[in-house]
């Protein structure tokens, strides 16, 4: 079954889409996701989030996503905690 073309306007939204890819595992240190870089306060409010706000999160993820990309020292780091 297909739906008419004219009312496809009904099943589409104009927001800012969700950066969540599915794989939700929060970094024990930085506290932000490991795959959508946002905070566990960001993933809980992001529906109730003006567009403004959600942008404004989206153009700080990459930034963030720098943060997980440095290596901790494997076993060795963790030894000396």
């Amino acid at each position: 079954m297909t739906r008419p073309e004219h009312t496809d306007h009904i099943w589409k939204r104009a927001e800012i889409e969700s950066p969540c890819i599915k794989v939700c595992v929060i970094h024990p240190e930085a506290r932000i996701c490991t795959g959508c870089h946002r905070s566990i306060e960001e993933i809980g409010s992001w529906a109730r989030m003006t567009p403004e706000d959600r942008r404004a999160v989206m153009e700080e993820l990459p930034e963030r996503a720098k943060l997980l990309k440095v290596r901790r020292g494997g076993r060795a780091a963790r030894l000396k905690r």
